[in-house]
């Protein structure tokens, strides 16, 4: 199996802080991959580093064998590297169906008026189109931003905590869409905190803590995992 990405040795201070120290983890290609970890553990500062956003202190990451350490966020984009946030990031005086073509129209998709269309759909939002999406309930703002954010057709999409604010009926909606995204060939990238939905949908798992990586393996062996279950997995239970 191919590694579509790979953090190797991956450094993050913030001042006096360390806020990444030494993550070595690789995202193996048209896979879930899940993120794990406590609050404060460096998650969102890894997503940063992939996307862009923040140059990590020391380390190296790569693409699909190419380093991205010095290529722009934008070029990152245009690259295959989409994302959504853990803090909402809609335009909120848009439409639903005028956000997800905002994103297709920067992205330079081929007809973007019918990408727009088809991300909708796929995320059970056709019915809400016309809706403005500052009006959205937090859980239909949540699968939004996913649609908006596979509007560019990333071939890696991070996803920061998708599933917070959604009921049980869109958490599993989330699920079979992750499900639907892997057969597609997407490779995804998740960092969440519903732990049922981590252990049903992913093939591999990293556990962040205090910045660096504790544990790396599959669901069942991550469960079972003393230091995983010290760390982390005993405070959600």
């Amino acid at each position: 199996m191919t590694a579509l990405l790979e953090v190797r040795s991956v450094a993050v201070r913030f001042g006096g802080v360390m806020a990444l120290s030494g993550v070595d983890l690789d995202v193996q290609e048209a896979t879930i991959t899940g993120l794990i970890g406590p609050n404060g553990a460096g998650k969102t500062t890894l997503f940063n580093v992939i996307c862009g956003i923040r140059q990590p202190t020391s380390g190296v990451i790569m693409l699909d064998d190419i380093e991205i350490n010095r290529i722009a966020t934008q070029k990152r984009s245009a690259l295959g590297i989409g994302r959504t946030f853990q803090r909402l990031e809609l335009f909120t005086t848009l439409s639903v169906f005028d956000n997800v073509l905002v994103a297709a129209e920067l992205a330079g998709v081929n007809d973007p008026r019918a990408v727009a269309h088809e991300q909708l759909l796929l995320l059970g939002l056709a019915d809400r189109a016309d809706i403005i999406a500052g009006e959205l309930p937090t859980g239909s703002a949540r699968l939004l931003e996913v649609a908006r954010a596979l509007a560019s057709h990333p071939r890696l999409l991070l996803l920061d905590e998708p599933a917070s604010g959604l009921d049980d009926a869109e958490t599993q909606q989330l699920s079979v869409l992750l499900r639907q995204l892997k057969s597609l060939g997407i490779t995804v990238l998740l960092v969440e905190h519903d732990m049922s939905l981590i252990m049903s949908v992913c093939d591999q798992i990293h556990v962040l803590n205090l910045g660096s990586v504790i544990a790396s393996g599959t669901p069942d062996q991550i469960q079972h995992n003393p230091e995983v279950i010290d760390a982390y997995l005993g405070a959600v239970r």
